[in-house]
């Protein structure tokens, strides 16, 4: 029998009425998309093998918007239909795994145990779905009529829900709305398992779970900062590279193995410090000729990847850059520009600042041999 691969697929196309403004989805949540919670538990598993493939489910109008990022963070971009059932079976085409769990994307808060539990179930019988009892009276209205209703023969629906993946696209092929792809399996006759559900797992859909989501996200960030440093000797006849971006009209630069970028390396090592992991003269030795001449911003894509599967992210980084000549002032807001774009910043919520300090003409960068730069990192994950 062949070995079941598994992807995870994140319906995020809803229009998100319900509570207003931005889809819920989408909302910063701790500085993440609210999509971005299931992903990074997702990636966590995808790192250890047990997922295969991550696809996401957008709104056409939100493709350009989250398609760079997706590329980096190696996710599948589906386009969205116009029901719930037609945005994941354009998900499920996009899938390469034999099964697949299909979850909401403003339900942040799911874990690692409930994922793999409902891997094992679906492995063995097919499907499974995770279910909470309701806890409160329930209330049956019939016309003006209102009566008592059986609390216990009523469960609440979760995601993820996980099936064979081929079976559930056959299904949702001209198929007619439904809730959730478990009443569709079910209504065909097909049966599926219970897996007890997680009550932190809700769905954000009334202000109030917003708010309550807010609450918990703060309570389950791990934070660290982490500081790096280098220092690189200036050289006749090599180009200078500062922040990933190329000094134009000098003639001297940086020498070392890769292009010497001095800054872009203390934030590798600051980024890596922080995450308590070795620093890049391990990662990317000298003695190696592979990364003879390398270019800084691929190493620190690198970086960034090891760090995202390990599910940290860059939340702020500030450098300080000591350096005699040239004049690099003027360049401070290419600098920026270039590494906040690279540490998935914005105009609006920046993550790289720079500054540039004169050595005073004080030791080998004061007498302009060598550049200098310090750098510090604050760093986050989700801690579930």
């Amino acid at each position: 029998m062949e070995t079941p691969h598994w992807s995870f697929l994140i319906a995020a196309a809803g229009s998100g009425s319900r509570l207003g403004g931005t889809p819920k989805q989408f909302r910063a949540l701790a500085g993440r998309p609210v999509w971005r919670w299931s992903y990074e538990t997702a990636e966590r598993l995808r790192s250890e093998g047990a997922l295969r493939d991550i696809v996401l489910v957008l709104p056409a109008e939100r493709i350009e918007e989250f398609a760079a990022d997706c590329e980096r963070l190696n996710i599948t971009i589906a386009r969205g239909g116009a029901t719930r059932s037609e945005s994941v079976l354009n998900g499920l085409e996009k899938c390469r795994g034999s099964h697949v769990l299909v979850h909401d994307g403003a339900r942040p808060f799911i874990t690692e145990e409930l994922l793999l539990t409902l891997m094992s179930e679906a492995e063995r019988h097919g499907a499974a779905v995770p279910l909470l009892r309701c806890t409160d009276a329930l209330k049956k209205i019939d016309g003006s009529l209102l009566t008592a209703a059986d609390r216990n023969i009523y469960l609440r629906t979760q995601t993820p829900q996980a099936f064979r993946r081929e079976e559930l696209t056959s299904l949702l092929r001209g198929a007619s709305p439904a809730d959730d792809e478990a009443s569709l399996w079910t209504a065909s006759g097909r049966g599926i398992v219970r897996v007890d559900g997680d009550e932190r797992n809700f769905k954000i859909t009334t202000q109030f779970d917003w708010e309550m989501a807010r609450a918990m996200a703060e309570n389950n960030i791990e934070r660290r900062a982490g500081h790096g440093f280098d220092i690189h000797r200036l050289a006749e006849g090599r180009p200078l590279i500062i922040a990933g971006v190329r000094v134009a009209g000098v003639d001297f630069g940086l020498f070392g193995h890769s292009d010497a970028d001095v800054v872009t390396h203390a934030v590798m090592d600051a980024l890596l410090g922080a995450a308590g992991e070795a620093d890049i003269g391990t990662l990317f030795p000298a003695s190696d000729e592979k990364w003879r001449g390398a270019d800084s911003i691929t190493l620190l894509h690198s970086v960034l990847a090891l760090l995202a599967s390990k599910g940290w992210r860059a939340d702020w980084v500030d450098a300080t850059l000591i350096a005699q000549r040239p004049k690099l002032g003027a360049l401070l807001p290419q600098f920026r520009e270039k590494l906040n774009a690279e540490l998935e910043g914005d105009g609006e919520h920046p993550r790289f600042n720079i500054k540039v300090k004169s050595a005073e003409e004080c030791g080998s960068a004061g007498r302009g041999e060598c550049m200098i730069c310090h750098c510090v990192a604050e760093i986050s994950r989700i801690a579930l």
